[in-house]
């Protein structure tokens, strides 16, 4: 295997320090992304160099004119603070003609906005949930009949920012209420999206032109009452005395029906097409008790932790967390780089 020079891209508050010990040390939880890509690297022999970035390209093109890595391990998640501006910084890195890991920039602008990839899915014939746009600024006026209960949420962020038990609602007085509230608490566009009962599963699939579907992982609400929603909220994905107190776990999925992974893994491919993603993406699905399958949304370079699902479910399918982050390394230089196009 060929030594590297890799270049990490982080977030600046997240580089992690150079003492810093491993899981026993407390002040693993923040860079436990960083941490582990960063030892995962080391070990695999590639000479590593991060670097944090918030709102100045400048260090970036420094330290590849200077340094002249042969690829960069992209970790960010936003740029000045806005995710949307992620697909920038990748697009600059098209324009240094630099190889990159994860996604090109037109499937992170085609899937960040949540609004236009279910449109662009439902064209293709792909359920997605009914939904409507909220822009900030604007005047809610009158509303469609919308299918209510309903999911509001954040256009663009990911990682459930925004999202709570209060972000289901059920009638037209709260959702007006949780969108007000959604505007002011983050200064951008909601949607709500018709809310599917049914299983929610997580779909990890690997590859440019060539795709790789990971084994499924399912998120699992044991002690939910029935009736109540059951949902991903901010506090199910990151607040694990949470989930132990009500049931909440994750899972490799079981007893899905005869020839539903096949048919899983074939849709998640035709959406991963369909929204240009290269790299490695994270689809989330709704399984209903029609055997109905919804596409949520589509998360491309998503968390890549040890301890992530993505990470999980390749150790499943044989890829110990080397393997898979050289995978990825592996990906991002053979991806044909294309400014303007991806």
């Amino acid at each position: 295997m060929r030594k590297l020079r890799v270049l990490m891209l982080v977030h600046y508050s997240l580089v992690p320090p150079d003492d810093l010990e491993g899981d026993d040390d407390p002040r693993i939880e923040k860079f436990q992304t960083e941490y582990d890509v960063k030892n995962a690297l080391i070990n695999l022999g590639h000479d590593t160099r991060i670097i944090g970035v918030y709102d100045d390209l400048a260090p970036i093109r420094k330290n590849i004119e200077e340094w002249n890595p042969h690829i960069v391990f992209n970790l960010l998640e936003d740029f000045a603070g806005n995710s949307a501006f992620d697909y920038y910084v990748v697009s600059y890195l098209e324009m240094l003609k630099t190889p990159y890991t994860g996604c090109n920039p037109r499937g992170l602008l085609l899937s960040r906005d949540k609004a236009l990839s279910k449109k662009l899915l439902t064209y293709h014939h792909i359920n997605v949930p009914d939904f409507m746009v909220f822009p900030y600024g604007k005047k809610l006026g009158r509303l469609r009949r919308l299918p209510f209960p309903m999911i509001v949420k954040s256009l663009i962020e990911e990682g459930s920012v925004g999202i709570a038990q209060a972000s289901y609602v059920e009638n037209e007085a709260q959702l007006r209420e949780r969108v007000a509230l959604l505007h002011e608490k983050m200064k951008g566009d909601a949607i709500a999206e018709q809310y599917i009962a049914g299983r929610e599963l997580y779909v990890t699939v690997i590859g440019n032109s060539r795709l790789e579907v990971l084994p499924i992982r399912e998120l699992v609400f044991d002690k939910v009452d029935e009736g109540l929603p059951r949902m991903a909220t901010y506090k199910v994905k990151w607040d694990t005395e949470y989930r132990e107190r009500w049931g909440i776990d994750y899972r490799f999925a079981r007893n899905l029906p005869a020839g539903m992974p096949e048919r899983i893994a074939k849709l998640c491919k035709r959406a991963y097409r369909i929204l240009d993603l290269s790299g490695y993406a994270r689809l989330d699905l709704r399984l209903n008790q029609e055997g109905q399958v919804y596409i949520l949304e589509a998360n491309p370079n998503p968390a890549i932790a040890s301890n992530d699902e993505s990470a999980f479910a390749a150790e499943k399918a044989g890829l110990s967390y080397e393997h898979l982050i050289q995978r990825i390394l592996s990906l991002g230089l053979s991806r044909r780089h294309t400014p303007g196009i991806g």
